[in-house]
């Protein structure tokens, strides 16, 4: 069987490529269900990447935690940092997160990006829209931050900040719960440890969950979340997915429905960095429990659908990048059902 040849930008938190992580440019193939893979390294010499998007082109826009967001070409080439992204908290685990384009990129060249807002001597998470001027010198026109985080600060951790649009143009975002407010996850009069729902200009959608309710915020989609740095949309289903982290322990696989809470920090499968306990217990009522989750951590970071036609054995899986091991997780799943069968890491 020929090697099926797989490239990498070197970016460690994004799904969006099959392939994650560096490799030289002898990198010896890789047995697998689907074959043997070689990684291809197509960029080198960024600082910090968190994301990525293709453009339309096959380019990619890739985000640098510091602050920085380039163009990558096909041939790997790294562009200047584009003028106009905002001043970022960077800072611990915060910075310059997720960015995605508009579905109707083609006609607005409108692009979304998360980033961790500098506020006082902290940040909060900010989603922000720009229209990407694509010649000459490439820059951001017309920035405009739609939306803004409401809750205590974080001090540099737990962010969330990964973005989805839907087709109906409406905006999924994650957001952490700062790691020294959890219990706030369960709180919804703020915007910590919650998936959020907006239009694209920031409004509020009037079927989300929480419109009308006294003491609630309008934009939240689910809570109980701890830091969700993974969210895709399954195509078989057109349901939601998201993972997060967990402590020492628990790092978890959703499917986020709407108004539903997630449990965090009330139930969960794992303990505190000091070992202490933190969970009343695995299950509660009213509280979701994950269709999947590890025991000990993997650190999971950017989720991808496989929908290509390179390895047609893994179309409909789901792929999860794995920081504490560097790997590269792939989820099977019960037919069109949203079950999942069995998991490897090749």
């Amino acid at each position: 069987m020929r090697d099926i040849r797989m490239r990498s930008t070197t970016i460690a938190c994004a799904a969006a490529v099959l392939a994650l992580g560096a490799s030289s440019a002898h990198a010896q193939p890789t047995a697998s269900t689907a074959g043997n893979i070689v990684v291809e390294t197509v960029a080198k010499g960024l600082d910090h990447p968190w994301a990525l998007a293709f453009l339309p082109d096959g380019r990619m826009l890739v985000t640098e935690r510091a602050g920085r967001l380039r163009i990558v070409s096909r041939d790997g080439k790294l562009s200047p940092a584009l003028a106009g992204v905002p001043k970022v908290f960077a800072s611990g685990q915060g910075g310059l997160h997720d960015v995605i384009i508009d579905r109707d990129y083609g006609r607005n060249q409108t692009i979304y990006f998360c980033y961790a807002e500098p506020v006082g001597a902290g940040a909060r998470t900010a989603l922000a829209r720009a229209r990407l001027v694509d010649e000459g010198t490439p820059r951001l026109e017309d920035v405009a931050v739609i939306f803004h985080q409401d809750g205590p600060l974080s001090s540099g951790n737990h962010f969330g900040c990964r973005i989805v649009q839907t087709p109906d143009d409406n905006l999924f975002l994650s957001m952490g719960d700062h790691f020294t407010a959890r219990d706030q996850a369960q709180n919804l009069g703020n915007h910590i440890g919650k998936i959020i729902r907006i239009r694209p200009d920031g409004s509020v959608p009037p079927d989300n969950p929480f419109v009308g309710r006294a003491g609630a915020k309008p934009e939240i989609w689910s809570y109980g979340h701890r830091n969700a740095q993974g969210l895709a949309v399954n195509p078989a289903s057109g349901k939601l997915w998201e993972h997060e982290h967990g402590p020492r322990g628990g790092d978890e696989i959703n499917i986020v429905e709407k108004g539903k809470n997630y449990g965090w920090p009330v139930i969960g499968f794992g303990i505190d960095y000091s070992g202490t306990k933190i969970h009343d217990s695995t299950r509660k009522d009213g509280m979701e429990q994950p269709i999947r989750y590890w025991v000990p951590s993997i650190a999971p970071s950017g989720m991808a659908f496989y929908t290509g036609d390179l390895l047609p054995a893994w179309r409909g899986n789901l792929f999860v990048g794995a920081l504490a091991a560097q790997l590269l997780v792939r989820l099977e799943f019960d037919g069109d059902k949203d079950r999942i069968v069995d998991w490897s890491k090749r």
